[in-house]
């Protein structure tokens, strides 16, 4: 009985938040019918849509963001951990009109490219020889096919809970988009688990695709000896190791890869690394990427309109030479980690199960106990309280993924941390009697 009173009160509380965001946003209610009327659901980002609608945002400025109706919030979405500079970097602003003076759309090779390249190939171990795309889900088709065909393996070992891109997700519902690879789902973290797949596959397995942290799944991090057993086993049995670093590059200097000393085959980048606008790359062991280098005999073929464009190589090369220093990446992702310990420390206060799982400067909410090791582990997580958690912060003026992800940019300091850290505390205080009252009946 106690169980249904709390979940009839909490049901209450959430309908009572929402009814609250739909008077307080009219604006972005009628702007989301006008899009509705040309765009399915009036959306064309999922990811970006929650009911009953989605806030439209009109500005952005260093850490924050002004939606449609004049509401400003601190940014802690970071665009899903793409927006690592901010809104108004003016090291980027400078390159970026620098690009526009110069021309664009060349239709031909600039000299920018390989300015970003070569910073890119300075800064992760693994990278020899790197080809540039538009997005992470590009990057990953690409690492992926070129995988499968050197190898001359069909299976791809992926993992549960991961997220590789539009095309690949590997969440608890299959999605019915997948690219139509022939993959092999294993658990994340378990090391008995995933050897027995991987040997019952021997043989046909051509690559193994792995997040070092889980980003989209809930910013679970990768145990050191799983990824390394991952590496072994590839090794050992002719397969080869993508590391999917869309998200997780920004957690050190070198990637996560260089944290946990596993040195994977090919790597994929995305997210921040252009600046601000569309990136995405693929790049590893040189034997491997002179596959794609046009004056090779049977060289892949590798096209994409943008993928030198003149913006995005502008403001990647002046984001990793000039702004995200070696030094810049260990300072925020101190930051984030000090933030983290704050906000498990406040959700100790919490009578319901509450706490942040991540690395540095990306982490999760998660409304469940114990050790999360994977997606497995939040399967008694409280899915409406976390609903909840994001109209309460959106409320206080925090701007986070409705799934509970956090992401630090630059220009965050000591003010916006202490500002989420109060807005989770208030939320925490305000929801406590919910659980009192269930607990009492």
């Amino acid at each position: 009985m106690a169980a249904d009173t709390r979940t009839q009160a909490i049901a209450q509380a959430l309908s009572a938040a929402k009814a609250h965001y739909v008077a307080g946003n009219p604006l972005s209610y009628a702007q989301h019918r006008k899009a509705a009327k040309v765009l399915p659901g009036g959306n064309t980002r999922s990811v970006l849509f929650s009911a009953p609608f989605p806030i439209t945002l009109t500005a952005g400025r260093g850490a924050g963001v002004t939606s449609l109706d004049g509401r400003d919030y601190t940014d802690f979405l970071g665009e899903y951990t793409a927006g690592l500079y901010g809104h108004s970097d003016p090291v980027l602003r400078n390159a970026v009109i620098g690009a526009l003076d110069s021309g664009w759309v060349m239709g031909g090779h600039i000299r920018l490219e390989e300015e970003l390249a070569s910073l890119i190939c300075a800064r992760f171990a693994s990278i020899e020889l790197v080809r540039f795309a538009n997005s992470g889900t590009e990057a990953n088709l690409y690492a992926i096919a070129a995988a499968r065909a050197i190898s001359g393996r069909e299976k791809i070992m992926v993992f549960e809970g991961a997220y590789h891109g539009g095309v690949f997700i590997f969440g608890g519902t299959p999605s019915a988009l997948n690219a139509p690879f022939d993959f092999v789902k294993a658990p994340y973290n378990d090391i008995k688990g995933t050897c027995a797949l991987l040997d019952a596959n021997r043989g046909d397995i051509g690559a193994i695709v792995v997040e070092p942290m889980q980003g989209s799944g809930g910013c679970i991090p990768g145990d050191h000896t799983f990824l390394k057993m991952l590496r072994e086993w590839a090794t050992c049995n002719g397969a080869l190791l993508i590391f999917d670093e869309v998200m997780t590059s920004r957690l050190a200097p070198g990637g996560l890869q260089a944290v946990c000393g596993v040195m994977p085959d090919l790597t994929t980048l995305g997210k921040y690394i252009g600046g601000g606008f569309s990136f995405g790359a693929f790049g590893g062991r040189a034997d491997l990427m002179r596959r794609f280098d046009p004056l090779q005999p049977g060289a892949f073929a590798h096209a994409g309109t943008f993928n030198n464009n003149v913006f995005t190589m502008s403001a990647g090369v002046a984001g990793l030479r000039d702004v995200y220093t070696a030094a810049a990446a260990l300072a925020l992702n101190a930051r984030g980690d000090a933030l983290r310990t704050r906000l498990n420390a406040a959700a100790q206060c919490a009578r319901f199960p509450m706490q942040f799982t991540g690395l540095g400067s990306m982490m999760n909410v998660h409304m469940c106990g114990g050790s999360v090791r994977s997606v497995r582990d939040l399967a008694p997580s409280i899915t409406p309280l976390r609903e909840l958690f994001y109209f309460d912060m959106l409320r206080q003026g925090m701007w986070l993924a409705h799934r509970g992800m956090i992401n630090l940019s630059l220009p965050m300091g000591d003010a916006e941390c202490d500002r989420l850290v109060r807005a989770v505390e208030v939320f925490i205080e305000t929801r406590n009697p919910l659980f009192e009252s269930a607990a009492q009946a």
